[in-house]
């Protein structure tokens, strides 16, 4: 027998390819559809108008090239222009334009581009190879000079400038490398100016009395507000100004545009005693705003203070950073450390390094595209971190050699090995702002961090790494401030780190300090460095006998000690991973012979049986729970059913071009969790080419809109918050390890976590079918407002998860694209879903989403494929191991981001029930079995059908 995977469709990614595949003249109005809603997520072509990408979508190609693949060589003739959609190439030059002397000079990631010299025939100056699986998009010349042509205004701040521009030897001026680059400024001075005059008029006809001449040392001040005044009204005004903080954010954003002025031109605005002037009030005798602009200026009031808060952030961040170092207050540093955990180039880094940086990054920015930041062989005196915009790399003889980007950084080669800048640094679009660190505190910060750094060696090897930092302790006996230093392990054999980490933990704590944190954390991750196999010798090993050295009783109290820092840390290791333990027969003997030596112990100590009973009750259930799951596991194979449905005699199937997975012998587990739709099948070899899908895999013709719209918004919200609870609830904090690190290395299954995201995946697709399958405008247009409803209460019940896969079900092309339906929309609800879409901004690694959950009380349903997103982010900039010692580091980051999923669950969910309805008592049925269509192809065909594209 062989086991099979048969979908209704191919995966999402294999769709858009096949779409691709097809010759572009071959293309239909739905393929172009499909390749533009997954180009829109290509940071290559997020600024690119819509116009530009339906025709890139007309001419491009798909290509995947494995690892170690020569895309071209240095001295090519370009054929083509390349996007990179996944994976990473290296770009290597050489002197000689020998490939055997080529150097990597930087690695091409996920969003870049690259291959502009086509334009003018120039020949390639770098080879480029893959790093890696790669996926490209390509555009061959033709099409590609044909797009320039026509959008040449729309591309130029984005695509690299003509190449061949600099000879070798060649003088490096700013006036030569100013390529005919035009970018977008961050936001219209427009739509400040705009929100200036709102808030002016607003506050004229709410409280004019905070305009006015003020006097201050015998000087008058004239039509100025006071900074605190301003604050106050603000955070009187709407519920989405939340902080003082937040406040000073937003108007900082109109003294950045000029729309607002200090009356002494100072650069920040302060939460203060000090005036300030609106833009309209600098003339003499400004006109008041007629009864008409009051009435619209209270219309858009909402709306301006919205994007105020959404862009505020940003300008509280670039004000903070502007202070001098010395200035910053502990909240400032706090802030900017806080933006340092999602930079890209800082990711490898220590705690303790960024919290270094914190107190020495300058922030530097610059308005024109085309300025020198720095020239090829100038002595180097900075490191820089790009926090908007992007820098083209340009040397000598070679042009521009690769694009860097937000979150990339350069210059730290020159001041590492204390020689001339190897490139010149050019700046690729208007308005890029940077971070800055100097060349003396870039060398401290390392002196610093090796001094700090502690090393344990056997054997001529280094078994443990610490590093030392100053800590505070108020419990002196005159109550002053005592300083000592405190031990933090960034490395290590397992064993040491283990051996480390229970000598600094204190029995009198319920594992809050420090050192038990760590613990927490070792406890939490060994899985990844150390299995259970490997861990409980250890453990044996690290429970001690009677101590040989001092009294009886500092020999009785030592070995007291360490016995119940190991007795506690297996209890808690126990704990966490007590479902991973019944079929872990290694384990559950160790549980067994561990707790036959402390009930030994307890005879001769006493105090251990404080301990003890816990730790029985512990031992009890794990070999309960193994007896339990042991019975269960002796019916392998019972039958292949759907819920509640019967068993179905098996039928000959057709044959179809479907996805099929053949197991092989040696496979000892299948999916755990399948598409939507998919179906899993036995059969025999033979009978593999005649199997399809069955026909409920292809989802419903008709919506379940006769029932539906009579159900209550909150009620639907609250049971589907109530069913993702529950699957939520059943992921394991282990799952996320085993998701993060690869699921085939640990040699574990993630159900429950595979559940909960396919469960986001199916809430989307229910709200495209439900949208797709309403023929009657009018319809459409009550079921658009009511998934906005529930999408609404779904945030109330703090299911961020729901929330997210609603409001990407109503943006996905298929929703979208339907504007009859979205023009009917009245502006009540058009303003409920803009606000909804700033809040899934995905700009600063989600911050608009990230300041909303931090303010939020569990229980929390998190957007969980943002959390996974973040701990792969942490995987894959850092590595496990650093010279064959386990990287604790990293553990302790990832574990941090795990331990958020355990404060979110902290509480249990528990609202008021809502009264079943008379009419649907079966709501509860009816979201835990939504019944969808998950082939984008066919949605995308039926939104067509229902508003065919206008010509």
């Amino acid at each position: 027998m062989v086991a099979a995977h048969a979908s209704s469709h191919s995966s999402e990614s294999a769709e858009w390819i096949m779409c691709l595949d097809k010759r572009p003249a071959e293309r239909s109005g739905e393929d172009v559809d499909i390749i533009l809603a997954r180009l829109k997520n290509v940071k290559a072509f997020e600024r690119f108008h819509p116009r530009l990408l339906q025709q890139i979508c007309l001419c491009c190609f798909y290509e995947c090239l494995e690892k170690g693949i020569t895309l071209y060589r240095q001295g090519d003739i370009g054929t083509s222009w390349y996007a990179v959609l996944s994976g990473s190439l290296d770009v290597k030059i050489s002197e000689t334009s020998s490939y055997q002397d080529a150097v990597t000079i930087c690695t091409l990631g996920s969003g870049t581009a690259f291959g502009e010299s086509i334009l003018d025939d120039t020949p390639r100056h770098a080879t480029i190879v893959t790093r890696e699986l790669s996926e490209l998009l390509r555009i061959e010349q033709r099409e590609f000079r044909s797009l320039w042509e026509r959008y040449h205004q729309c591309m130029a701040g984005l695509l690299a400038p003509p190449y061949g521009v600099m000879e070798t030897g060649a003088p490096l001026d700013s006036t030569v490398l100013r390529f005919i680059i035009k970018s977008s400024v961050q936001v219209p001075s427009e739509k400040i100016l705009r929100a200036g005059k709102v808030l002016r008029n607003a506050i004229l006809s709410r409280a004019p009395h905070m305009i006015r001449d003020r006097k201050y040392h015998l000087k008058t001040y004239r039509q100025c507000c006071v900074g605190t005044e301003l604050v106050d009204w603000q955070i009187q005004q709407s519920s989405c100004v939340h902080s003082r903080i937040q406040a000073v954010g937003m108007w900082q954003v109109l003294l950045e545009e000029g729309v607002l002025n200090h009356v002494d031109q100072e650069l920040s605005f302060q939460d203060k005693y000090l005036f300030y002037r609106f833009l309209d009030d600098e003339q003499e005798d400004a006109p008041l705003p007629s009864e008409e602009e009051g009435r619209e200026s209270q219309e858009e009031l909402q709306d301006t203070l919205l994007l105020l808060s959404q862009i505020g952030p940003d300008a509280h961040m670039r004000m903070i950073l502007r202070k001098h170092p010395s200035e910053r207050t502990e909240d400032d540093l706090e802030i900017i450390y806080e933006e340092l955990l999602h930079i890209k180039a800082l990711s490898h880094l220590s705690t303790t390094v960024k919290r270094e940086l914190v107190g020495v990054l300058i922030f530097e920015s610059h308005a024109k595209a085309g300025t020198v930041l720095f020239s090829q062989g100038e002595e180097g005196t900075s490191w820089y971190i790009i926090l908007k915009g992007s820098v083209n790399v340009v040397i000598y003889g070679k042009g521009v050699v690769c694009t860097l980007h937000e979150g990339d950084d350069f210059g730290k080669l020159a001041l590492v090995n204390d020689a001339p800048r190897a490139a010149s640094i050019v700046l690729r679009e208007d308005n890029c702002h940077f971070l800055r660190v100097d060349k003396e505190d870039f060398n401290r910060i390392l002196r610093d961090v090796e001094a700090n750094t502690v090393r344990l060696k056997e054997h001529g090897q280094d078994v443990l790494v610490l590093e030392k930092s100053l800590s505070s302790n108020r419990t002196s006996v005159h109550g002053a401030s005592t300083s000592n230093y405190k031990y933090k392990v960034m490395s290590g054999t397992p064993e040491k780190i283990l051996e480390h980490l229970l000598e600094m933990t204190r029995m009198d704590s319920q594992f809050t300090e420090s050192g038990n944190s760590a613990l927490d954390d070792f406890v939490l991750m060994h899985c990844v460095f150390i299995p259970n196999a490997q861990l409980c010798p250890v453990l044996t090993g690290q429970y001690p006998s009677l101590a040989s050295q001092g009294s009886q009783q500092e020999r009785l109290d030592y070995t007291l000690n360490n016995k119940r820092r190991v007795i506690r840390l297996v209890m808690q290791w126990a704990a966490v991973h007590g479902d991973q333990l019944q079929e872990d027969s290694v384990s559950l003997v160790f549980l067994q012979e561990f707790f036959m030596a402390v009930s030994n112990d307890a005879k001769a100590i006493p105090p251990l049986s404080e301990q003890l009973k816990d730790l029985e009750r512990i031992v009890k259930q794990n070999a309960e729970d193994a007896r339990s799951a042991q019975k269960k596991h002796k019916v392998l194979l019972h039958q292949f059913s759907m819920g509640d449905e019967k068993p179905q005699k098996c039928q000959p199937i057709k044959s179809n071009d479907e996805q099929k997975v053949v197991f092989k012998p040696s496979d000892v587990s299948v999916f755990s969790s399948l598409t939507i739709n998919g179906r899993l099948f036995a059969c025999r070899r033979d009978q593999l080419d005649s199997l399809a899908p069955l026909p409920e895999q292809e989802g419903p013709s008709t919506g379940s809109l006769a029932s539906f719209e009579w159900m209550s918004s909150k009620d639907v919200a609250y049971h589907l918050t109530s069913y993702d609870w529950e699957l939520f609830h059943c992921v394991h904090e282990l799952e996320l390890i085993y998701h993060t690190f690869g699921r085939q290395n640990v040699k574990k299954t993630t159900v429950n976590l595979d559940l909960f995201l396919r469960r986001f995946n199916e809430i989307q697709f229910w709200v495209i079918t439900e949208v797709c399958l309403c023929s009657p405008l009018s319809k459409r247009v009550q079921l658009l407002k009511k998934f906005m409803k529930i999408a609404a209460h779904c945030k109330d019940y703090r299911n961020l998860n729901a929330f997210f896969a609603i409001i990407m079900g109503l943006s996905n092309p298929a929703v979208s694209r339907l504007s009859q339906s979205w023009e009917r929309l009245p502006s009540k609800f058009k303003k409920f879903y803009g606000e909804f879409e700033n809040l899934m901004d995905p700009s600063r690694n989600h911050r608009a989403y990230r300041l909303t959950v931090a303010k939020l009380e569990p229980p929390i349903i998190p957007f969980m494929p943002l959390l996974i997103k973040d701990m792969t982010f942490t995987h894959e900039g850092n590595k496990t191991f650093i010279d064959n010692l386990v990287n604790f580091e990293k553990m302790r980051m990832i574990a941090n981001t795990v331990k958020m999923v355990r404060y979110c669950r902290s509480q249990p969910f528990s609202p008021e029930s809502p009264l079943a309805s008379k009419n649907h008592p079966d709501m509860r049925t009816y979201v835990r079995h939504l019944n969808v269509i998950d082939n984008q192809r066919i949605l995308t065909q039926l939104s067509h059908g229902l508003e065919p594209r206008r010509s």
